[in-house]
């Protein structure tokens, strides 16, 4: 089952038929760069502080989007869960969403992860590399594969943090919730061993 529903064809290869330049060109290996402004859709402008981001899957360290996408550009990377979230297996990568209606009533709540905190002076092409990445195109955009949004996670010593996470979008969170496939304890690492 294709999660996407109608947020973009998906060939064999797990690339986009329709210009696809986000997620799934990268994970096929494409470059993925398709002209798009690069400026982050919305951020510190919006008068949100730079917040640290939440990784859950193919961008946690030792992950191959770590390396493409990480590398280099952070502060500080610590272990960190968020406890509000399910996380399902995807085609080559993991979507998490928050629970809902229809959803697999015995998934426990609760994704490990970590929290990345941005160098400085790297901020905003982070944030506008992962939206590009994560085919965010802005808030309710009917093309987003994943929506940014701020969520409370905990730090391993328990403290709690405001992050940006990337949230499977309304229509593929409907079909994951139909018919996805949860993975238990929320860790992908755990479901993907290195």
């Amino acid at each position: 089952m294709d999660p996407r529903g109608d947020h973009g064809a998906v060939g064999t290869g797990g690339t986009r038929r329709a210009g696809g330049t986000g997620r799934a060109a990268r994970h096929a290996g494409a470059p993925g760069r398709g002209g798009r402004d690069r400026t982050p859709v919305s951020g510190p402008q919006d008068g949100i502080s730079e917040l640290p981001f939440f990784v859950y899957g193919t961008l946690r360290p030792g992950e191959a989007n770590h390396t493409r996408h990480l590398r280099g550009r952070t502060a500080a990377e610590e272990p960190a869960h968020w406890p509000g979230g399910l996380l399902y297996d995807g085609p080559g990568w993991p979507w998490a969403l928050e629970p809902g209606p229809g959803g697999h009533a015995s998934v426990s709540a609760g994704v490990t992860g970590t929290l990345v905190t941005a160098a400085p002076g790297r901020y905003r092409r982070l944030l506008a590399d992962l939206d590009e990445l994560e085919e965010y195109f802005g808030p309710g955009h009917p093309r987003n594969l994943y929506e940014r949004t701020v969520r409370e996670v905990t730090r391993a010593d328990g403290t709690p943090v405001a992050a940006w996470v990337y949230l499977t979008a309304a229509g593929p969170a409907a079909g994951l919730r139909a018919n996805g496939v949860p993975i238990p304890g929320g860790d992908w690492l755990t479901r993907h061993p290195r």
